[in-house]
C-alpha cells in the first residue's frame, strides 16, 4: 500500500513537471491483446526512444500510470516493454468500443517524459447473456396468428465481431422467431404462428438462443414462457341440478346447511364464481363459497319444507351463469323450554308464617305439544319452602319451615321446571322472598353484672359509664330505651344518685360521692325494644366508691381538744426507754390513706425522747441529766400515707419530777429496765406470743370457714368500721373484708392496727417490709423512721355484731 502511493505521488508529480515544462515528446503507440501471459512483450522502447540502454539504467528510466495496478514495467537491460499483470478489456474500458491505457517513462538527468499509448485488442472471451434467466409473455388465446412480440436483447462484454450477431429459437407449432439488425445492434421478435387454446394448452415453454461472431462463436440462452390468458367461453355447471338436505327446526341462526360447487373451465376471473339466491326467505347463500346459511329462526310447525333455486355466474366480461335447485326439509325437535311465570308474590313474609302459608302462584307453559310438552317442577336448594301442585302445570309455593329473620333476612328460591322430551329442556327461575321481622328478640346485655368503681369527691354531671344492650331485631323492634330500676342499699334513693340517658345509656353522677358515707351500692339497668309488645332486659350495675385522700387523721382521746396543751409527767430517775405517753389517731380514709405515721418535733438540742412511728408510743431515750430542763414541750405530728399526705398535730409537755410518787397520767405502764431481765419481763414475753399464736390460729380459722359462705353481690365488699382501744385491742365489723394487719415490735405490747384494704378483695396474702420473708407482694410504707412491723393482708367474715380480739 505504502509502495502504491510512492508512485501514485510520483505520476502526479510527473504530470506537473509536464504540464510546467516547454519540453514536449512524441507519443510511441502499441498494441496488446486482453488476457495475453504476463512477460509479453509490447515493444522496444529503446530502440523507439532512440536511447541506448545503457543510458535507460543509468538515468533511472521507470514507467509511470495513473491506475492502480502497473499492468506494464520495462526492462532496463534490454529497453522491451513487457506486459506485468492480467489485462482484462472488459474491466479496463467497459462498453467502449476502443481501449487503450496511457503510461509515461520517465528520464532522469536531464529530466524528460515520454508518453506510451498501449491499445488493448478485444479477444471473444465473453458469451451473449441475458438480464433475466426466464421472459413471461401473457397472451390471449384469443390473440390473432402473426401478431408480434419484442424478445428481450441479449449482452455482451466483447466488441465487434465478438459480439451478438443472431438469434435462435427452439422448435414448436404456436410461434417463430424474427431477427433484425441495425448498426452494431441486433433484435429479435416473437412470432405467432398458430391460434392459442388454453383449454388444451394453458402454457408453453421455449428456449431462445443469442450467438456471437467469434471464433468460435459463444452463445447464451433464455427461456421464454408463454401464459395462455382465458376467455369466458365456458358457463359455470354444478355436479347435479337437484340437492336435498334435512335442518333440524331449533338449527342456531348462521348454521351452514349445505355448500354447493358449481365448475368452470376457464380461468381468472372467468372461472370466479357468485352464487346467489333467486328468493331468500329463510336462508341465504354466501356469494363467494356458496355455502346456505340459515337467517332466520326455523318452525316446524308453521312450515316443514323450503325449496331454494340457487345461480352460479362467473365474472367473465360476458358473465354466463348456471342453475340448480336444492330442497330444505325441517325436522321437528323439542326446541322449546319451559317458561316460568310467578304471581300474586307476598313480600315481606313474616318471620312467624305458619307452615302451609302461600307466598305466590307458579305457572309452567310449554311451546311444544305432546310428551314435549309435559312438565315437572321442584325447589332447588335447602329453603323453608315447597311447590306444591293445584291443577296440571300450576303450583303453588308455600312455607314448609320454620323462618326465623336473625338467621337469614332474604331467601332466593330456586324454581326449575323440566320437560319430558329427549333431551329434556328445563328453566330455571329465581324468586326473592324477603323476611319481616317481629319482635321476638328481647334486648342483651354483654353480662347479667358488671362493676363500675367511681372515685369519690367526682364533678357532678358526669358521666361514669355507659350500658349498651343488643337486639337482634330490625328497625323499631330493634330501638332501645334505658331507665333505672330496684337499688340496693334501699335507704339509699338511686334517683338522687345516678341518672340514665334514655338513649345513650350513658350513667350520669348527681352528685358527688363520698367513700365515707357510701362504699358501694348497686341498681339495675333495663333495656326496653319499642317493638309491640315490647321485650326487655336488665344488668345489675355495681357501683364502687374508690377511697382518696380526703380526710386527715384525727387524735383520740384523751389528747383531742382542740388548741390544747396536754401535760405527762416522767420521774427524773426514768432509765431510757422509759414510757411516756401514747398518741392514738384515726383516719375516715382506708388502706394506705388511713395508714399512719408518727413523728416528734422537739427543741434543737433536745435529745431526751422518741416516738414510735407507727405505734404512737413517746418514751426516753436516755436518763436524765442535771443539764436537762425540767419542762419539754413536744409536737407531735400525725401523717397518713396518701399521695397528698394529710397530717395533724398534738402538744403536749413533759414535766420532770423528783419524785415518781407524784407522777400522775391517764396511762400508766411500768416503765422498761434494759440492763435486767426479770421475771415479768419473761412472762409478759410467753404471754405476747401466746396471745398472737392464739390470734393468727383464730383467723386462719375464720377465714377458711368464712370462705364458703356469701352472703350476696355486696356483702364481700362492705367496709368494717375499725375501733382501737387504748388498752392495745382492735374490733372490726360488718362481712368480708381484707385487712393489713401490723404487728409493732416497739413495745412490750402488741398493738394491732388494722387497716381496710381497697376492694374488690383478692386472697390473703403476707406482706414483709421488715426483711423478712415475702410470700406475695413487698411493699415499704413511705415512712421517715423504718418500722420494725409485718403487715398481714387477711379476708375476713363477720356478722353485724363487733368482735373485739385483745393483743
Amino acid at each position: 500500500m505504502r509502495l502504491q502511493r510512492h508512485r501514485q505521488t510520483e505520476g502526479m508529480l510527473c504530470t506537473i513537471l509536464l504540464c510546467l515544462s516547454d519540453w514536449s515528446a512524441a507519443q510511441i503507440s502499441y498494441s496488446v491483446s486482453e488476457e495475453v501471459d504476463k512477460g509479453t512483450v509490447v515493444g522496444n522502447l529503446a530502440k523507439d526512444l532512440n536511447i541506448q540502454t545503457q543510458q535507460l539504467e543509468e538515468r533511472g528510466f521507470r514507467i509511470v500510470s495513473g491506475h492502480s495496478k502497473r499492468y506494464f514495467e520495462a526492462n532496463l537491460r534490454t529497453g522491451a516493454l513487457f506486459v506485468n499483470e492480467r489485462i482484462d478489456r472488459e474491466e479496463l474500458c467497459p462498453n467502449v468500443p476502443k481501449c487503450s491505457l496511457n503510461i509515461e517513462g520517465l528520464l532522469s538527468h536531464p529530466l524528460s517524459i515520454h508518453r506510451v499509448e498501449v491499445a488493448i485488442l478485444d479477444i471473444n472471451d465473453n458469451a451473449p447473456s441475458f438480464v433475466e434467466e426466464s421472459h413471461i409473455f401473457n397472451i390471449s388465446e384469443s390473440s390473432s396468428t402473426g401478431e408480434r412480440y419484442p424478445l428481450p436483447v441479449a449482452q455482451d462484454a466483447d466488441t465487434g465481431s465478438n459480439s451478438v450477431k443472431s438469434y435462435k429459437l427452439s422448435a414448436n407449432e404456436h410461434f417463430s422467431i424474427s431477427v433484425s439488425s441495425g448498426g452494431e445492434r441486433v433484435s429479435a421478435e416473437l412470432v405467432l404462428q398458430k391460434a392459442l387454446d388454453r383449454e388444451k394448452q394453458a402454457a408453453i415453454t421455449l428456449t431462445m438462443m443469442a450467438v456471437d461472431g467469434g471464433k468460435p462463436a459463444r452463445s447464451g440462452t433464455m427461456q421464454i414462457v408463454v401464459n395462455v390468458i382465458d376467455t369466458n367461453d365456458n358457463a359455470p355447471s354444478f355436479s347435479k341440478s337437484l340437492f336435498k338436505v334435512s335442518v333440524r327446526e331449533n338449527v342456531p341462526l348462521g348454521t351452514t346447511i349445505l355448500k354447493l360447487n358449481a365448475t368452470d373451465l376457464d380461468e381468472g376471473s372467468n372461472s370466479e364464481i357468485r352464487y346467489s339466491l333467486m328468493k331468500e326467505e329463510n336462508f341465504r347463500i354466501t356469494p363467494e363459497s356458496g355455502e346456505i346459511i340459515v337467517r332466520a329462526d326455523l318452525d316446524y310447525e308453521e312450515k316443514s319444507a323450503y325449496e331454494l333455486r340457487v345461480r352460479a355466474t362467473d365474472q367473465g366480461a360476458s358473465p354466463r351463469s348456471g342453475y340448480c335447485k336444492v330442497l330444505v326439509e325441517v325436522v321437528d325437535v323439542n326446541d322449546n323450554a319451559p317458561e316460568i311465570s310467578v304471581t300474586s308474590l307476598m313480600s315481606p313474609v313474616k318471620e312467624n308464617a305458619e307452615i302451609g302459608t302461600v307466598i305466590a302462584l307458579v305457572t309452567v307453559a310449554d311451546r311444544d305439544g305432546g310428551q314435549n310438552g309435559r312438565t315437572s317442577c321442584i325447589v332447588k336448594d335447602a329453603v323453608p319452602f315447597t311447590l306444591k301442585t293445584t291443577y296440571k302445570n300450576y303450583y303453588s309455593l308455600i312455607v314448609d319451615g320454620l323462618i326465623d329473620r336473625e338467621e337469614m333476612s332474604q331467601y332466593n328460591v330456586t324454581i326449575t321446571a323440566t320437560d319430558d322430551g329427549s333431551p329434556p329442556l328445563s328453566t330455571t327461575d329465581v324468586i326473592t322472598v324477603k323476611i319481616s321481622d317481629i319482635n321476638d328478640n328481647a334486648p342483651q346485655f354483654p353480662e347479667s353484672n358488671t362493676s363500675i368503681y367511681v372515685k369519690e369527691n367526682r364533678k357532678v354531671g358526669e358521666v361514669i359509664s355507659r350500658m349498651t344492650a343488643q337486639d337482634d331485631d330490625e328497625h323499631e323492634n330493634a330501638k332501645l330505651t334505658y331507665s333505672i330500676k330496684d337499688s340496693y342499699p334501699k335507704d339509699y334513693r338511686i334517683s338522687t344518685m345516678i341518672n340514665i340517658n334514655s338513649e345513650t345509656g350513658d350513667l350520669v353522677s348527681l352528685q358527688s360521692f363520698n367513700y365515707e358515707e357510701l362504699k358501694t351500692f348497686r341498681f339495675q339497668v333495663q333495656a326496653t325494644d319499642s317493638g309491640v309488645p315490647p321485650l326487655s332486659s336488665n344488668v345489675t350495675v355495681n357501683v364502687f366508691i374508690l377511697d382518696e385522700n380526703d380526710n386527715s387523721p384525727a387524735i383520740l382521746p384523751p389528747y383531742s381538744e382542740h388548741g390544747s396543751v396536754n401535760s405527762e409527767s416522767v420521774p427524773y430517775s426514768a432509765e431510757a426507754g422509759y414510757f411516756v405517753a401514747k398518741i392514738r389517731a384515726v383516719d375516715a380514709d382506708s388502706g394506705y390513706n388511713a395508714l399512719l405515721s408518727y413523728h416528734l418535733s422537739e427543741p434543737k438540742g433536745n435529745n431526751l425522747f422518741r416516738i414510735g412511728t407507727s405505734t404512737g408510743e413517746i418514751r426516753t431515750k436516755r436518763r436524765m441529766s442535771d443539764n436537762d430542763l425540767k419542762t419539754h414541750p413536744l409536737l407531735v405530728l400525725v401523717s397518713d400515707n396518701g399521695e397528698a399526705p394529710l397530717s395533724a398535730t398534738v402538744s403536749i409537755e413533759v414535766v420532770v419530777l423528783e419524785s415518781s410518787a407524784d407522777i400522775q397520767t391517764q396511762f400508766r405502764h411500768v416503765p422498761i429496765k434494759d440492763d435486767s431481765f426479770s421475771d415479768l419481763n419473761l412472762y409478759l414475753l410467753v404471754a405476747i406470743v401466746s396471745v398472737s399464736v392464739i390470734f393468727l390460729l383464730s383467723l386462719i380459722t375464720l377465714i377458711a370457714v368464712r370462705c364458703h359462705r356469701t352472703d350476696g353481690a355486696f356483702s364481700r365488699y362492705s367496709a368494717p368500721m375499725i375501733t382501737t382501744h387504748p388498752d392495745g385491742s382492735w374490733s372490726y365489723s360488718k362481712s368480708t373484708q381484707q385487712y393489713d394487719v401490723c404487728f409493732s415490735s416497739d413495745t412490750l405490747k402488741s398493738d394491732v392496727v388494722v387497716f381496710p384494704a381497697p376492694f374488690p378483695p383478692v386472697d390473703a396474702e403476707l406482706i414483709s417490709i421488715n426483711g423478712g420473708d415475702t410470700f406475695t407482694r413487698t411493699q415499704t410504707l413511705p415512712t421517715k423512721e423504718k418500722v420494725g412491723c409485718t403487715f398481714v393482708r387477711i379476708s375476713l367474715t363477720a356478722d353485724e355484731s363487733q368482735t373485739t380480739y385483745d393483743s
